[in-house]
């Protein structure tokens, strides 16, 4: 809850961030009733607010509730961080994907989150829970695990206290991560076996910009066993790739 939004004197901006800010992934819909409580605003306020922003595209109304409308995700789509990082690397993500045809992703991390900036599937694919925009654990995903590894120390110590079992496969031991965080770095790739979904294992590599690892690039396939060298020699590829062009600002050709 955004608290404070019900005090006398709050803005009507602050009232609308406490609206928006009311969305999460654990909330991706939400009534009328639950977008006042958990903006912490009187019912009346928020449905004047709610009936604005619906009108603005901000929000849409379903039969069952609100969700987040096409006009913020199109906003948050010209954010220096999508809007450059996705569109130099997205000639690298399609060659990847043509050349392995698993499910490629390209994230970032938002605090202990990975934030999908852009995915390729296509049929043959091995089926994900991943939507461009959305944000997933940062240790049951193999990007999550190669930001993780290479966040600053105060934030890999706060995720290895919140980890949360996905499937039966996830890694919810303190001790066992920070082992294979370790490894991440030294080796320079990190892997999943079904811990973000079963049936799903993943590779991923980090994509690094002036010094630091700004992303990761990472692919989802069935299984590891007999593919895992050639998948990260391709990352590698597609990451050098991505890295020049960043350092350039100019796409590939």
């Amino acid at each position: 809850m955004a608290g404070n939004t019900s005090v006398p004197g709050a803005t009507v901006v602050a009232r609308t961030i406490a609206l928006l800010a009311a969305f999460d992934e654990a909330h991706p819909r939400l009534t009328l009733t639950e977008l006042s409580h958990r903006a912490d605003l009187p019912l009346t306020t928020a449905h004047r607010l709610v009936n604005e922003l619906t009108k603005a595209g901000a929000l849409t109304r379903t039969s069952n509730g609100y969700v987040v409308g096409q006009r913020l995700w199109q906003l948050g789509t010209l954010a220096p961080v999508q809007t450059d990082l996705r569109r130099l690397a997205s000639p690298f993500l399609h060659d990847l994907y043509a050349g392995t045809l698993a499910t490629v992703h390209l994230g970032v991390r938002d605090k202990l989150k990975v934030l999908y900036l852009d995915r390729i599937s296509g049929q043959r694919s091995v089926p994900v829970v991943s939507e461009i925009g959305s944000h997933l654990p940062l240790h049951a995903t193999g990007v999550g695990k190669v930001l993780l590894a290479h966040a600053p120390e105060a934030l890999r110590r706060e995720a290895l206290q919140k980890l949360d079992r996905v499937t039966a496969y996830t890694i919810t031991q303190p001790a066992q991560l920070a082992k294979q965080l370790d490894r991440i770095i030294e080796d320079g790739y990190a892997t999943t076996y079904e811990e973000m979904s079963l049936g799903a294992c993943s590779v991923a590599v980090p994509i690094r910009h002036n010094e630091s690892v700004v992303a990761s690039l990472g692919v989802v396939v069935p299984s590891l066993k007999r593919d895992k060298v050639r998948l990260v020699s391709a990352l590698r590829v597609a990451a050098h790739g991505i890295e020049r062009s960043l350092s350039s600002g100019v796409t590939h050709p």
